[in-house]
């Protein structure tokens, strides 16, 4: 364990303790009940407007496929560093076949430490088209331009919007706030010259996957408190909104494929320096004080049993009392990384479909506020 996997973990088992001793001396019925749900494994939320599921499962046949495919390539717990980045080169091949697209370009743009490589999507010939600025996953530490083709082209031909794909700096061999300084550098780079890739400036929304939905909250805090650019929109799917793994969730062990609490301590303590806050809301965004006047959101979560999707739901939660228009989405049957899966699982092209759609509404200046469940699907084959 090197010096950071020990800063969290002790950090975590003080937080453990510390929470223990706060419930039980505000224990009582009004002020220990304003509490309970913030640390509740997310199946036993109390009736706080989300629509439950069950948790997802191996023996669905698509999943199942998926899950055989991942064990043959060796990356069906990925633990260290090089694991994750050994998945992100196996994910794209789950993607299925890229979509033809008017038009793909590679530029380079400026940014604090140099330049930033990024690919922008055009759906047609047309000008003034509104822009998705996207963020890849892959746990701040793997995920490439290329890794992310496939979905991003069906998010740009069924939006009929521009999609720029932003390869920002991964850890370790760059740490915080490298990757954030690249998203928002990015997206004001975007705001500014909407018109030298043929896109609106006044339609401009961010999204990402995993850490790069976490780099999609956290450039719209920025782009809020630094009042530019002007966002209408955040897709966060999956997203990693907190440092911290606290949560019960993080502590009970799962058959469900998911994100497990010692590869969270590997990729953070690769991307965060000795220095860093976990309680700094561009490291964690659910540690913000004040959400109010974001751009409404869509939350994507997976899996009744997946750690990370208490997050989403207390996220969610937050940015409904601060008065943001939220949607939350939960797809029971899905696994990590689906978003790049839809060339074999249902859920990925509906997961598609439904960020497409979404974008689609806010451009269009239609957005409300939901919290979805998604029935299995089964898609023909």
């Amino acid at each position: 364990m090197n010096i950071l996997d020990s800063r969290i973990a002790g950090r975590d088992l003080f937080a453990v303790v510390l929470i223990v001793c706060v419930l039980y001396a505000l224990s009582g019925p009004t002020r220990g009940s304003d509490l309970k749900w913030t640390i509740q494994r997310p199946k036993e939320s109390q009736n706080q407007g989300v629509i439950e599921s069950e948790p997802g499962t191996p023996d669905d046949p698509q999943v199942k496929a998926v899950l055989d495919k991942m064990a043959l390539a060796g990356i069906s717990r990925p633990s260290t560093v090089d694991d994750v980045r050994k998945a992100y080169l196996f994910y794209p091949k789950l993607s299925g076949t890229p979509e033809p697209i008017f038009h793909v370009e590679d530029r380079q743009i400026p940014g604090i430490a140099g330049d930033i490589p990024i690919r922008v999507y055009s759906p047609d010939s047309s000008n003034g088209l509104p822009i998705l600025v996207f963020f890849h996953g892959g746990g701040f530490v793997a995920g490439t331009l290329d890794a992310y083709d496939a979905p991003l082209r069906s998010v740009a031909n069924r939006c009929k919007c521009k999609v720029v794909s932003v390869a920002y700096r991964l850890a370790p061999e760059t740490k915080y706030p490298a990757a954030v300084d690249d998203a928002y550098a990015a997206t004001k780079w975007v705001a500014e010259n909407a018109s030298a890739i043929a896109g609106d400036p006044r339609r401009i929304a961010v999204g990402g996957d995993g850490a790069g939905g976490n780099l999609a909250a956290v450039v719209a805090l920025m782009a809020r408190e630094r009042s530019t650019p002007r966002l209408v929109f955040q897709a966060l799917i999956y997203p990693m909104l907190d440092a911290s793994t606290m949560r019960p969730s993080w502590f009970t062990e799962s058959n469900a494929p998911a994100v497990t609490r010692d590869v969270k301590h590997k990729v953070l303590s690769a991307y965060l320096p000795i220095a860093a806050q976990l309680s700094d809301p561009y490291v964690s965004p659910l540690r913000a004080s004040n959400l109010a006047n974001l751009p409404p959101a869509l939350l994507i979560a997976y899996g009744g049993e997946d750690p990370m999707r208490a997050e989403s739901e207390e996220y969610a939660r937050h940015l409904k009392k601060d008065g943001v228009a939220t949607t939350i989405s939960f797809y029971p049957n899905a696994i990590h990384g689906f978003f790049l899966m839809a060339g074999e699982l249902a859920s990925g092209q509906k997961c598609i479909d439904e960020v497409a759609a979404g974008l689609r509404n806010a451009f269009n200046g239609g957005v409300t506020g939901s919290f979805i469940e998604h029935k299995p699907i089964q898609a023909a084959r």
